[in-house]
């Protein structure tokens, strides 16, 4: 994992453009780095899907945005109306907040209603469930794990990054341990670095969240241009 290109990380990347106080020109200005970058995605304030469609219009980079967020209490027909008018403004993916109150009860068919209602929703759009690992212990990690794979999702998310905790190698390893091979990992909060991010496809995610990409992306480039001038071949894969 060491060795992947720039463009391979990129593709691991959704560049996250989420905080409540950033104005229009502080949005342009990540979706100047994403339209620089080329990560896979950005993932956006529901509010900002249809201007971000239209400003990375032509850049191939795919728009996402969050359903529930960040607290995953809102409503499951909330959460089903949020997926209908997202899906309608141009976004291509969804990271939805599990109600993590319901998972901590062990509220285990609640949960999985809660998410099989939005992949419904989704109508075959990539899903990730964000289980906000700082706020659970490795059982409820392990058990929401199992309860996105039953709902039907496509990746289990570690974190919104607004909880005062975001993704560890041990909890996305015990995550990609807990469900089957077609549901991927996303590890998302306090990945900052292109080490943090080796580090995190390493231990089994294979879509990172991040507010970084330019700095990981530059650190990639400057090992692509190092390995270029001594002539390594890169043999990676993922």
């Amino acid at each position: 994992m060491a060795t992947l290109t720039e463009r391979e990380l990129a593709a691991t990347l959704d560049h996250a453009i989420l905080k409540p106080e950033l104005t229009r020109s502080d949005v342009d200005a990540e979706l100047d780095v994403a339209a620089e970058w080329k990560p896979f995605s950005v993932c956006v304030r529901p509010s900002d899907i249809a201007y971000a469609v239209q400003r990375l219009a032509g850049t191939g980079v795919a728009v996402g945005t969050v359903i529930g967020f960040p607290h995953g209490t809102t409503s499951t027909a909330g959460k089903v109306a949020e997926v209908r008018q997202a899906l309608a403004d141009g976004a291509v993916e969804l990271d939805m907040v599990v109600n993590i109150g319901w998972l901590r009860s062990g509220l285990d068919d609640l949960v999985v209603d809660d998410i099989r209602a939005v992949v419904d929703a989704a109508d075959g759009h990539i899903v990730k469930v964000i289980l906000e690992t700082a706020l659970l212990d490795d059982e409820q990690i392990a058990r929401g794990s199992r309860l996105t794979e039953a709902g039907g999702a496509a990746f289990v998310k570690t974190s919104t990054g607004f909880a005062g905790g975001g993704a560890t190698v041990p909890h996305v390893e015990l995550m990609r341990a807990s469900v089957g091979p077609g549901v991927q990992v996303k590890a998302s909060g306090g990945v900052r670095s292109h080490a943090d991010a080796v580090a995190m496809l390493e231990a089994g995610a294979t879509r990172l969240g991040t507010s970084g990409s330019a700095v990981i992306l530059g650190e990639a480039r400057r090992i692509d241009a190092g390995e270029q001038a001594t002539g390594a071949v890169d043999d990676s894969s993922y």
